[in-house]
Parts: structure tokens; sequence; C-alpha cells
């Protein structure tokens, strides 16, 4: 059970790659802990992959977070986090609020990240070339996050559990 592995509340950030287990990772925690950026996106353009919705997303994303952090409830952002300003977001309002902030980095290989976004439906399919640009994004992100203020940096493989 995550609770058992990190503190609680705690701010846990996915950070990795379509297709490299963020979404698997995530579902170690109840549902209503988990936020995925995704969905945030739909919500505002009815539209999942609609890359120009990510802004508006973003801010409802944040808000949520905000009003979970700010109840002391454990919250999981389920989103690439290959942007350092929306990490730079999430850790901003962690600290507001005192709750430590943790990061997940997917360390699922390439070949299997493209192989798991090809068997998705059509309609959540990126194109190859967005997840190559997400996993070396994703990798020049990871010797940094500790500068970056995350209190506490795990590497996972593909969808495990954390710990």
């Amino acid at each position: 059970m995550p609770d058992t592995v990190f503190p609680s509340p705690v701010l846990v950030v996915l950070l990795g790659a379509a297709g490299s287990g963020k979404s698997t990772t995530a579902a170690a925690w109840p549902p209503e802990s988990v936020l995925e950026l995704d969905t945030f996106r739909e919500l505002v353009s009815e539209d999942v992959l609609h890359q120009d919705a990510t802004d508006e997303a973003v801010y409802a994303l944040g808000t949520v977070v905000e009003s979970r952090l700010a109840r002391r409830l454990t919250t999981v952002v389920d989103a690439d986090h290959t942007d350092v300003a929306l990490r730079t977001k999430l850790l901003a309002i962690a600290e507001r609020y005192d709750v430590p902030a943790v990061a997940l980095v997917m360390t699922t290989p390439l070949r299997l990240c493209l192989d798991r976004n090809a068997r998705r439906p059509p309609f959540l399919q990126l194109a190859e070339e967005a997840v190559r640009a997400q996993y070396v994004q994703a990798l020049d992100a990871t010797a940094g996050l500790r500068a970056e203020g995350f209190d506490r940096i795990e590497a996972l493989f593909g969808g495990g559990r954390p710990g």
C-alpha cells in the first residue's frame, strides 16, 4: 500500500514518457488520489490529445492539487512531467502546504514505451516522435530533480510498485 512506503500526505509526481508505466504505477493509490493531466486536457477541450489545451489543463490541475494539499490529502499526479514549469508549479504548491514531494521516475526502455504506445487505441496514441522526445526530456530532467526541490526520488521500471 502506498501509504506504508511514503509519508502521508505526500505529493507524488510521475515522470516518464508515454507507455512507461505511469498510469499502472498510479493505480497503486486510490483512484480519488490520482490526477491525470490527460483527464484535465479532455475536460477543457473534449480531446485528450489536444496539446494546445495543455496550459488550461495545467491551470485546472494545479487548482485541484492546491485544494487537495491544503486538505493534507496524498495526491499523485500522472503526467509525463517533462516540462520543468509544471514540476516547479507542483513543487511550489507542496512547499506552501509543507507536504513532501516525491518524484517517481519511470526507467522503462524506449522500445517498450514505443511498443506500448502502439498498442493503445488510436485516439490515445502519440506520434512516435512525441514519445521519443518525452523519453529524452525525462532522461534529461532526472539529474536535476533533487535541485528542483524534490524530497525523494525513486526510479521504477515500467509500472512496478514503488518502494
